[in-house]
């Protein structure tokens, strides 16, 4: 039997993935939104499971950067059994309330979602499947088409979520006068750029996280640690690790991280990964976090565009801060798979013996819904 190699090829597609689906997506996001509904929305509310809310919180402080309008994000469970109806409806068409599901078949966001539009929100939904409940359940929504390819973990629906997510929030800006078109072109085509940086990093990124992969396979756990912006890259990279590897592991800023996992027992065997990109705010806060890893002896590496003396790994280096969430995970996927196959682990455990209650994704599709 050959190795495995599923989640490298997808994260080897993604220059061809990313160009591709702008084209697609930048028209139909132009004409998502009228001008008069975009003035109308006071409030921005993401929501989705998984990938898909590693995706909004990524995009979450962009959101309010581009839009100048308050964007949180709210766990699909919590917006659909948890917050008060009161916190929708307000206002006429508010909040705006975007699902993220490229299935649109998971039951927990269809419930989000129609219990928004039910208590008066206008809904979005950014999906795959446009007869899904999801779908059914939104106001609007913006169809993906992501090509078929080799199944892997989700990572080609990922950055697709990203980019649409990202080009939605430069269009509301743009129609509000936050920036000029120029501006807004620029930092579109900052996107589309990307995709080239990466490709030409790909084969050296391949080389090292195969090094790492032959050190790091004895590893217990992995401690992903993002701050802001880089706080959904560090959900996204610890959920593969999981699903590919089938080890603990755990995202955390960098704050908390050194009120909680800093306290871990096993620290020659827990490995940290930390992104740390200059230009966040946080920064500072991060460098002192790397400081207090080392000096745990933590096995540790560095996700930055700053040279650190430690294991630092390069990844695109965006025009702007906001966009570089679409790169700046892919050297763990390609870790992770490596792993896999020093280890001789499948993905998702291959949904056999205990793990068959997650074949078909049963466990997160047949559920009942409620709207409360």
């Amino acid at each position: 039997m050959g190795k495995y190699m599923g989640l490298i090829n997808q994260v080897y597609s993604l220059p061809s993935l990313i160009r591709e689906q702008y084209d697609d997506l930048e028209p139909k996001i132009r004409g998502l939104l009228s001008t008069p509904e975009i003035f109308k929305f006071m409030k921005i509310v993401l929501t989705g499971c998984g990938d898909s809310f590693a995706a909004a919180l990524s995009v979450k402080d962009a959101f309010s950067v581009l839009t100048g309008i308050n964007t949180e994000v709210v766990p699909a469970i919590e917006l659909s059994r948890s917050v008060d109806k009161e916190y929708f409806g307000w206002a006429p068409m508010n909040p705006l309330v975007i699902a993220i599901s490229n299935s649109g078949s998971v039951a927990r966001v269809g419930e989000a979602i129609e219990r928004a539009r039910h208590y008066g929100a206008f809904t979005l939904g950014v999906t795959g499947n446009k007869k899904s409940i999801l779908a059914n359940a939104s106001t609007r929504i913006l169809e993906l088409n992501i090509p078929p390819f080799e199944a892997a973990p989700g990572t080609r629906s990922y950055v697709v979520s990203l980019l649409a997510l990202l080009l939605i929030a430069v269009r509301i800006g743009e129609v509000k006068g936050r920036y000029t078109m120029d501006k807004a072109m620029q930092i579109r085509f900052d996107l589309i750029k990307q995709a080239d940086l990466l490709e030409g990093l790909l084969p050296e990124m391949d080389n090292r996280m195969k090094e790492f992969s032959e050190i790091w396979k004895i590893h217990n756990g992995y401690d992903f640690i993002g701050t802001g912006m880089e706080f959904g890259s560090a959900w996204y990279c610890h959920a593969k690790i999981m699903e590919m590897i089938g080890r603990y592991s755990s995202y955390k800023n960098s704050e908390d991280w050194l009120h909680t996992n800093l306290f871990i027992r096993d620290n020659h065997q827990t490995a940290a990964i930390v992104f740390a990109d200059k230009r966040n705010p946080a920064f500072s806060r991060t460098k002192e976090c790397i400081v207090y890893a080392n000096s745990l002896e933590r096995p540790l590496m560095i996700i930055s565009n700053e040279d650190f003396p430690c294991s630092c790994i390069k990844t695109p280096q965006s025009d702007f801060f906001f966009n570089s969430c679409i790169t700046n995970f892919t050297p763990i996927n390609i870790m992770a798979n490596y792993i896999a196959n020093e280890i001789g682990e499948e993905d998702g455990r291959g949904c056999k013996g205990v793990w068959s209650i997650a074949n078909g994704a049963k466990c997160i599709r047949d559920s009942k819904i409620e709207i409360l």
